[in-house]
């Protein structure tokens, strides 16, 4: 359909080269099984309803599962069902836009140039693409769109980012203060003009067993909210090894990112993840991306320092570097403090 993005004529040479190989050295397929399990499950109601005692307990959970998995799920979260099912819905709708009217999504849908993507520029072979579309969304983006109700996406993305914004400042200040250390160092560096929306759309996939959706890979800020669908496909490693994550209607995903690792001094654990394809089903899922500003010096609130300290621009850009040299990202160990 003409909404789907031209995967096949785009990486042509990439397909070519697999038919190639796959002559030359014919392989049985194998389909890999992975061991389906739930996050740690928490419930924030405790936060606002509870005692002193169920207060503390929540939080001791959160820094439990941020220490252990680097992911858990969150329940009475504070987001309504009516939001998640509206931005659904848009996020649906948008998507089946033309593939033409969405690379020129400045001139179609309102979203800043170069907001949508799709792919992997640089894949050198099949391994390294990723079969997914997404449109980046800089929250800035959305404080300058249409007043609410003058475009319903604008309106719902709005929604949205500022009820998710508010629950990724609570979640840091409780991990902040579980490390002994009571800051204002989130709510002044935190800002919804440095946070940005990644609406994501993984279409079916032909040879799912050859490309990933989203390859792997850990997140570069502090942390990431994800609201997905019941379709599946995310998995991390736990223990050394990859498993799926079982989806949870009412739950949001939360994981830990490199920045809070960094800053933790190890304490947090950011964790590898990816997506994988289905060959029959689309999936959708929204993340928002809890990230400083690009001068915030980013340093280890507790010494000695396992990581030297640097900025989240020269982080970003060191990402990029590597992505563009080496085909995938490197992050945190190109800054620890021995290998200055």
């Amino acid at each position: 359909m003409d909404s789907d993005p031209p995967f096949h004529e785009a990486y042509k040479t990439l397909f070519d080269k697999r038919t190639i190989e796959k002559k030359i050295t014919p392989k049985n397929e194998q389909v890999v099984m992975v061991e389906e399990c739930e996050l740690p499950l928490i419930d924030l109601s405790r936060l606002d309803h509870g005692d002193e005692g169920e207060r503390e307990g929540c939080k001791l959970e959160i820094a439990r599962a941020s220490k252990g998995w680097g992911f858990f799920q969150v329940v009475n979260h504070g987001i309504s069902c009516e939001i998640l099912e509206k931005m659904r819905f848009m996020q649906e709708r948008v998507f089946k836009q033309p593939f033409d009217m969405k690379i020129k999504e400045d001139k179609y849908l309102n979203f800043s140039a170069g907001s949508y993507r799709w792919g992997t520029p640089t894949a050198t072979c099949l391994r390294q693409l990723s079969w997914s579309e997404a449109f980046h969304i800089p929250l800035l983006d959305i404080s300058t769109s249409p007043p609410a109700g003058s475009d319903s996406l604008s309106s719902t993305i709005g929604q949205f980012a500022t009820t998710v914004s508010s629950l990724a400042q609570k979640l840091a200040e409780i991990l902040a203060e579980k490390l002994g250390h009571k800051s204002t160092f989130f709510q002044e560096h935190c800002l919804p003009s440095t946070c940005y929306l990644r609406m994501n759309r993984y279409p079916p996939c032909p040879i799912p067993s050859e490309v990933f959706g989203l390859m792997p890979h850990t997140d570069s800020d502090f942390l990431t909210i994800l609201h997905q669908d019941q379709v599946g496909g995310l998995q991390l490693v736990k223990d050394g090894k990859w498993i799926s994550v079982k989806p949870n209607p009412e739950a949001l995903i939360i994981n830990i990112g490199d920045l809070f690792q960094a800053w933790s001094n190890d304490v947090y654990k950011s964790v590898q993840h990816r997506v994988v394809t289905n060959s029959l089903v689309e999936r959708f899922s929204t993340a928002y991306f809890f990230c400083p500003s690009y001068d915030t010096v980013i340093h280890s609130c507790h010494e000695p320092s396992v990581y030297r300290k640097f900025s989240f621009r020269e982080y970003r850009q060191r990402v990029q570097e590597d992505v563009q040299k080496l085909g995938s990202k490197i992050g945190l160990p190109r800054f620890l403090v021995q290998s200055q």
